[in-house]
């Protein structure tokens, strides 16, 4: 049952299309995966590289998401979250329409991007694949049980230049004065557009809830100002339909920060219709009998002492996507520039200074690991540059020596977790090997899942592996398996995407894979 003010307040919104508004609720949700970028095959092909969503599951071919690089549609019954290359992070299970705000940053390999209010973890690890590896990424949730969700999510898509933290915006803001390239603010909302796939959001839908939402967001984006660089770019998105959380959020913003400019967003690749916000759905909002006193009032005064013609063009070149136009839930975007270049010389500058790396003395059994597992005494992809290795306990962690400082930030996850330091040996971390290629490593253990998965090309599926997903879910299960060769740490992959560690010994295959993340 939808909200009577919700439906009150939408069909003065949007007239003669209410009615195919209101039929969109009776139809099941789109449903679309993202193949991961960043995950390396044993042949050297990246996951993104294969042909379709469903079809990188051994299903169809999947149908591609018109507005976001790598990403399709899949039918319920494929059931991607239950097959093994979900657990190697080949790809990400999104919403189709939350797809878009981070495609709208168009991020650069090299850029320092922050995506500030982050779980799950979709949107980071967009923007992580469209980084390469390069640049720094800072992933933050204030919540602190999501966070660790995000946490997860970053470990399991390979991503190794990324922090994330458990800080407030205030805080991050104080650190990291006009430091981002890039910034993402997928703002907490009242999630009016996730009525058709969240019942709880629904029911905890209220007029005061909007308005409390209305006035958080402000205080979230007027910290994502301070911390964006001159000549940088930054994002605000929703999941909801209120005007007062959209055009209202925006129009509140220019009001309070009127160095920044919106930029037009493209819409072609959203369908036929409009999909631009507008003053007059704000305008509608207002005066729809929903008693939002704080966002209205000021709302009220941003609309009289807005320049008129300025406004309704600023709000214009906003995005706003309907469920019954697209294939997809309900989404509002933003995209803000902050006008200018950094003056001559200008350096980035971080309130913590850059990181600083534990002593070499510490890493004498890491090096020993890494020679035995990679040929050499460092980790491969951290060859092109300078490494810093942080502990914490007996937990070690990499990042690159241009990372800043994470002292005084609460942090989940400060680099990629490589492993952990014990008595007289270094044991690889889970991370690690997620975010390993086959053919960094020196022995790999490839099992073979589908028998459409290119099992027949060199290096896909050796012979030491077999097509048998009996041994891939026994893995995932914690079992051991059989087998024979040189002694030590495997690289286990499926299908050629690495998934875990093994170590063989007398014939056996010891099962790494971590207790938490076990099958059955």
């Amino acid at each position: 049952m939808l909200p009577q003010q919700f439906l009150d307040r939408m069909k003065g919104m949007l007239g003669d299309e209410y009615d195919s508004f209101l039929a969109a609720y009776g139809q099941e949700p789109f449903q679309a995966l993202r193949l991961n970028a960043l995950k390396q095959r044993s042949e050297g092909r990246n996951a993104a590289e294969l042909s379709g969503g469903a079809e990188t599951m051994g299903h169809r071919e999947g149908t591609k998401v018109p507005w976001a690089e790598n990403c399709y549609y899949y039918e319920p019954s494929a059931q991607p979250g239950k097959h093994p290359y979900h657990q190697a992070g080949v790809y990400y299970i999104q919403e189709p329409s939350a797809m878009a705000p981070a495609e709208l940053l168009e991020v650069q390999p090299g850029e320092r991007v922050l995506d500030l209010c982050a779980a799950p973890g979709g949107k980071s690890t967009q923007i992580a694949a469209r980084l390469r590896g390069e640049g720094f990424l800072l992933c933050n949730e204030i919540n602190a049980s999501r966070a660790k969700i995000l946490s997860e999510n970053v470990e399991r898509m390979g991503i190794v230049n990324a922090y994330v933290t458990n800080e407030t915006p205030e805080r991050l803001a104080e650190v990291f004065p006009e430091y981002f390239d890039k910034i993402l603010v997928d703002a907490p909302c009242s999630g009016e557009g996730m009525f058709r796939k969240n019942e709880l959001a629904c029911e905890e839908w209220s007029p005061e809830n909007v308005d409390m939402c209305a006035k958080r967001q402000d205080g979230i984006l007027d910290c994502a100002a301070r911390m964006l660089r001159l000549g940088g770019r930054m994002v605000y998105s929703t999941c909801t339909f209120a005007p007062a959380e959209n055009e209202g959020s925006v129009s509140r913003f220019l009001e309070r920060w009127p160095e920044f400019e919106t930029v037009p967003i493209e819409k072609e690749a959203f369908g036929t219709g409009n999909c631009s916000g507008s003053r007059e759905y704000l305008e509608k909002g207002m005066h729809s009998g929903e008693p939002c006193p704080a966002a209205a009032a000021s709302q009220s005064k941003g609309l009289a002492d807005h320049d008129t013609a300025r406004d309704m063009l600023c709000l214009e070149d906003t995005l706003r996507l309907w469920p019954h136009r697209i294939k997809g839930e309900g989404h509002f975007a933003a995209l803000l520039e902050k006008p200018g270049a950094p003056e001559a010389g200008y350096r980035r500058y971080a309130a913590n200074g850059l990181v600083t790396g534990v002593p070499e003395k510490e890493l004498s059994e890491y090096r020993m690991f890494c020679q035995e597992v990679f040929g050499k005494k460092e980790i491969p992809f951290g060859q092109n540059r300078k490494m810093c290795y942080l502990r914490f306990g007996d937990n070690l962690y990499m990042v690159s020596d241009e990372m800043p400082s994470v002292k005084g930030l609460k942090v989940l996850r400060p680099g990629l977790h490589v492993g952990t330091l014990k008595k007289n040996r270094f044991e690889p971390s889970h991370g690690l090997a997620l975010a390993l290629s086959p053919d960094e490593v020196l022995r790999v253990w490839n099992l073979c899942y589908e028998e459409n998965s290119h099992s027949n090309e060199e290096g896909a599926c050796r012979k030491d592996g077999s097509f048998d997903k009996r041994v891939v879910s026994a893995y995932l299960k914690g079992e051991t398996f059989p087998a024979e060769g040189e002694k030590g740490w495997y690289l286990i992959c499926v299908d050629g995407f690495g998934i875990g560690w093994g170590k063989l010994a007398v014939g056996l295959m010891k099962n790494h894979y971590p207790r938490g993340l076990r099958h059955g």
